[in-house]
């Protein structure tokens, strides 16, 4: 870590070891990353809170995670905060010597104090739970506020400042958020949601029934009782957001922020539309603000892929290395086939030659079968058996969802795995019987499981899933699940680290040894073991047996040996003795390029560099790249293999920004991709090796799909929900993190969503010195972090509401000029956009792609989807927020979130409907795209790399067309449609 890094994180570690109401150091200051410096004025705030001092003569705004002071008439704002407070809530003491707020500086929501003059920052609360939404007792001797203390929803408490004392308020029934004292102090106010939304009181002493204070069909927030008595509040529903007291709607059509509005006398100041207001009865004025923010457009070397070159380079993507019983052989997935190679190392022996996805293999008790998943023979994913002395192979499971994970029972008889039945990974815990294929559900879908591993008695089977926290974030730990294999009885959950949990449910176990007494998992990077009772019952806390990034244990039979990945090496550890040696693995691939000289005989073709369509044009491609571009001239045949698509439009292959590839798709999931028009697919986030794997896979011609820009798991912190996550503990695994995405080349970096302000400036260090950008669902700091882009409109946030959009999907000054002064690519993933698209072109239901892909999502193409009914209301703001980043100078780049390419079409129609020319939609899934990869593709010049689309129709003249591919070339090689359909995955 270099110094300056060092000085940003100074003041982290000084909070984490604080107490309450412990001082915090001054800020270190921080240079700022290495780019151009731009600072502009803003007069709009999106999601923006505000507190009244005492006297009225001053306010305090929390605008893009910094509190601002200003005064109460309007004028110039100035910050009293730094930028890595991710600084919200803001409450102004009654004694007006103190302001409170919710922060999130070190990897949780605590409650802080600091002086209006900046001065005498305090942490308040502290430890592992989230406390947010500080409220001020009138006696300015005690703060409420909402917090998860209790594990499993959100409460009200109290804490004493002179004291620290804590207490329990609302009886923890439901989710209670954003409470308010009643002026004589003896109540609290706050809002619930349980069965229903409403508004509730509870005495300030915890005693006592609850009472309704208001309760209806739409979303209730942010309670403050008046001068008399009344309650305002911020009432929400698909219609709008807006202000009322008593019931009575107070703040006609504007778009109210769902936080605490404040009581001066009769008057009411709260936030709308981006700006301050002041409201008395009907009478409204706006308070004007200005206030300076400032960005960085990073400057850096960026690494290109090299896609001609023709020396052999080494396989990185190697999937799910299993120890056989015996110790002596080793059983992998890479370059797109199932591998064995003996623990001596070597040159592994390719156990399957064709274009199938392989995944997930197992090996019997007696070592004689492999398990693994595949689509061998077309179809989608099952699971098979491979006899390892023979070569005998035969289907074991004929599902209409999709096994993974396999993994044998002790006695051989049964393999336990789980069923991808929905989207992101849900999937049932499932066993099946290895005679006759009898299939027996232990669970119903649960949210993205582990794999499961068998108890040496072959009567329970441990998982992990992530334990959330409460209904109102979507985050967790993983901890360690066990289910009876009968089916019976509740699944039991342990916590072997407690306060902690294991890093990823993608590869970091939980491993049951085959005696049974102990179990292997990843914490903090590190491979760990611990002992466990005949059930699963940890018998102690998990012991570090390495200091080294490490991924994915399995045992030896005999219980002495772990193998496990260490970035791109494969290691044994002596589970007695910590002795480590590696496994040398000699495997490596050349990229397929073709040969030969291809003419594509156009009718039209739209370049993605000029807004016009050229008629009548022969594109010369030269093995991989394209030559020249001409007027159409037969005479130049020779030699040539001429591609006939005089009544075809060509256009640059289409690139799908942002999707994370799942092996439940399977080979077809990638030839879909190709047959809907898209040549390269940038996957943000998966799990560790399952990208690399894709990429490498691609590149060596053994799965055909487009071209795959792969990182590895999103880099969270401490808490996480999604599989393809890893729950980063502290710095020092935060290191072992970078150092692995540097060893396997991941191609971005994406900080997530809780991922703290000051480490996210460490990945941006460690990702531009490899040359790579990063990427995250933040705008701010994130603008002056030097990140480079940012992931959908809105999304998933810590804060539970978006700093990049108010209620209704709407974006205002700031959030516009952060993603055009800072220039920073933006993928905006419309969800809603595939219903109107389909209402619009009903015939692209039934498009035969679609059978390319499972069921579930299938359905969401041909009937509706559930997602897109979810953001549907958003969508309108969320248009505009296109169009106005568009034109402030960001970079648009097409990407969908989703595996279904249909998407992509609709993604960018709903750019023209924003406003967008279909020419300016075209280059947000060409052109922008290939300039946020470093791609040399996304236009149609020489010297481009061919990856070409042709077109039934003119994208211009309507941008539906791009959904009417009729062939596609990537990297020079051509293929129809029906090819694609029909391609055996055995070729």
């Amino acid at each position: 870590m270099t110094g300056r890094w060092a000085l940003a994180l100074a003041g982290t570690a000084a909070l984490m070891t604080g107490t309450a109401l412990a001082q915090v150091p001054p800020p270190s200051p921080v240079e700022l990353p290495a780019g151009e410096h731009v600072t502009f004025d803003v007069n709009e705030g999106t999601s923006m809170a505000l507190s009244l001092s005492p006297d009225g003569r001053r306010m305090v705004i929390d605008l893009q995670g910094s509190l601002w002071i200003l005064p109460v008439g309007g004028g110039r704002a100035r910050r009293i905060t730094d930028y890595f407070n991710d600084a919200r809530l803001p409450v102004w003491s009654p004694d007006g010597t103190t302001i409170a707020f919710s922060g999130y500086r070190d990897g949780t929501w605590d409650l802080y104090t600091i002086k209006p003059d900046g001065s005498d920052l305090r942490h308040v609360t502290q430890g592992a739970a989230d406390d947010r939404e500080p409220a001020w007792s009138p006696d300015s001797r005690s703060l409420a506020f909402s917090s998860d203390r209790n594990g499993s929803t959100y409460t009200i408490w109290t804490v004493d400042l002179a004291s620290g004392t804590l207490r329990q308020v609302s009886p923890g029934l439901g989710e209670d958020r954003m409470p308010s004292w009643s002026a004589d102090g003896t109540e609290i106010a706050y809002s619930s949601q349980r069965a229903t939304s409403s508004l509730k009181a509870v005495a300030s002493t915890g005693e006592g029934e609850e009472r309704v204070l208001r309760e209806g069909a739409v979303r209730y927030d942010a309670p403050v009782w008046g001068p008399d008595g009344q309650l305002a509040y911020v009432a929400y529903d698909p219609a709008g957001s807006r202000l009322e007291v008593d019931g009575v709607p107070v703040s006609g059509s504007e778009n109210v922020f769902p936080f605490r509005p404040v009581w001066r006398g009769e008057a009411l100041f709260y936030t709308s539309d981006g700006l301050i207001r002041r409201r008395q009865g009907s009478r409204m004025r706006t308070v004007p603000f200005t206030a300076r923010l400032e960005v960085v457009r990073p400057q850096y070397q960026r690494a290109a892929r090299d896609w001609d070159s023709t020396a052999p380079q080494q396989a990185l993507g190697i999937l799910k290395p299993t120890l056989s019983p015996d110790g002596q052989s080793i059983a992998f997935v890479a370059l797109g086939d199932l591998y064995t190679v003996p623990v001596t190392g070597g040159r592994p022996t390719n156990l399957t030659t064709d274009h199938a996805m392989d995944a997930d293999p197992a090996w019997s008790p007696d070592g004689k079968w492999i398990a693994w998943s595949s689509d061998h023979g077309g179809g989608l994913p099952q699971l098979w058996l491979r006899n390892v002395a023979s070569g005998e192979t035969r289907r074991l499971t004929n599902l209409t969802t999709q096994p993974l994970g396999a993994a044998w029972s002790p006695d051989g008889k049964r393999i336990a795995f789980i069923d991808v039945d929905g989207r992101w990974g849900v999937a049932g815990l499932q066993v099946v019987d290895v005679a006759t294929g009898a299939v027996t559900r232990l669970s119903a879908s649960l949210p993205q499981p582990g794999e499961p591993s068998w108890s040496a008695d072959g009567q329970h089977v441990a998982i992990s899933l992530s334990r959330t926290l409460s209904r109102s974030f979507r985050e967790g730990t993983n901890q360690v699940v066990v289910f009876r294999a009968d089916g019976t009885g509740e699944p039991v959950w342990h916590e072997p680290q407690p306060g902690t949990g294991i890093d990823t449910r993608g590869g970091g176990g939980p491993a049951w040894s085959p005696d049974g007494t102990r179990m292997a998992a990843i914490y903090e990077g590190l491979l760990k073991v611990w002992w466990v009772g005949p059930d699963g019952t940890p018998q102690s806390v998990p012991r570090a047996l390495n200091d080294e990034i490490s991924h994915y244990p399995t045992w030896s039979g005999d219980g002495r040996t772990i193998l496990y990945q260490n970035a791109e090496k494969l290691k044994l550890i002596d589970v007695e003795t910590g002795a480590i040696r590696d496994v040398p693995l000699d495997l490596s691939y050349t990229l397929a390029r073709p040969a030969g000289r291809t003419i594509i005989r156009t009718g039209a073709l739209v370049d993605s560099v000029t807004d016009a369509t050229q008629a009548n044009k022969d594109i010369v491609i030269e093995g991989n790249r394209i030559v020249a571009i001409r007027d159409r001239d037969p005479s130049q045949d020779a030699g040539a293999t001429v591609i006939d698509a005089s009544t075809l439009t060509a256009i640059p292959g289409l690139i799908e920004h942002h999707s994370h590839a799942q092996k439940d798709f399977g080979a077809a999931g990638h030839r879909a991709w190709l047959a809907y028009g898209i040549t390269t697919v940038r996957d943000p986030g998966n799990q560790v090796y399952s990208g690399i794997e894709d990429r490498e896979a691609q590149m060596a011609g053994v799965r055909i799909g487009p071209r795959i820009y792969a990182n590895g798991p999103l880099l969270e912190w401490q808490r996480v929900f999604y599989k393809m996550g890893v729950a980063v503990a502290n710095p020092p695994h935060l290191e072992r993190e970078l150092d692995r995405a540097r060893r396997l080349r991941f191609d971005v970096l994406k900080s997530y969503v809780r991922m703290p302000d000051l480490q996210q400036r460490r990945i941006v260090e460690a990702a531009h010195a490899m040359g790579v950008p990063v990427t995250g669902h933040e705008i701010f700091p994130a603008a002056l972090n030097g990140v480079d882009a940012t992931e959908h409109t809105g999304a998933t946030s810590r804060r539970g509401y978006s700093p990049k959009q108010g209620p209704q999907g709407r974006s205002y000054q700031d959030v516009i000029q952060l993603f055009g002064r800072s220039g920073r690519t933006m993928t905006p993933t419309m969800f809603g956009s595939l219903g109107p698209y389909l209402q619009k072109h009903p015939e692209y239901r039934s498009d035969p792609r679609a059978k390319l892909y499972p069921q579930w999502a299938q359905a969401t193409v041909t009937g509706d989807d559930p997602m897109a009914a979810l953001i549907g209301p958003l969508m309108a703001g969320s248009m505009q927020l296109v169009k106005d980043a568009h034109d402030a100078g960001a970079l648009i780049a097409a990407g969908t979130d989703t595996l279904i390419a249909t998407n992509l079409h609709s993604e960018i129609a709903t750019y023209v409907d924003a406003g967008l020319t279909p020419f300016q939609a075209l280059q947000t899934v060409t052109v922008n795209a290939a300039k946020s990869l470093n791609l040399d593709a996304g236009t149609l010049e020489p010297g481009k790399l061919a990856d070409i689309v042709l077109l039934d129709g003119d994208p211009r003249s309507d941008i539906a067309n791009t959904f009417k591919v009729r062939q596609v070339m990537v990297n020079g090689v051509l293929y129809t449609g029906e090819q694609l359909l029909t391609e055996d995955s055995d070729d």
